[in-house]
């Protein structure tokens, strides 16, 4: 079994990680940003059309989506600072006639 060499104090794998704040518009139900329902970058706004799966971590709460363009994001939110980030993309992968194939995203994080 290989061992991680770190570099800058982290071991090599996240090196290049870094996650991204975005601005998340939310539904409100029971509890204050309960889902989010769009993901508002600089330029673009998606509509969120499903949550695949959420998880706890201590302080904060992550959301496995999928966006109306078939791509899927995992968003963190921290919930002592009340911020949103995007943790990690996978772009929804077409074939050569056009159909959408779903592609399976890695949500450890």
């Amino acid at each position: 079994m290989s061992k991680a060499v770190k570099c800058d104090g982290k071991p090599v794998w996240m090196r290049n990680v870094a996650e991204q704040l975005v601005r998340v518009e939310c539904y409100s139900g029971y509890k204050a940003e309960e889902r989010p329902v769009r993901i508002l970058f600089e330029r673009d706004t998606l509509e969120i059309v499903e949550i695949e799966d959420r998880w706890y971590s201590p302080g904060a709460t992550y959301f496995r989506v999928l966006a109306g363009s078939g791509d899927r994001y995992v968003l963190r939110h921290d919930d002592a600072q009340d911020v949103w980030s995007l943790t990690a993309f996978r772009r929804a992968s077409r074939v050569a006639t056009g159909k959408r194939v779903d592609t399976k995203i890695n949500h450890s994080v």
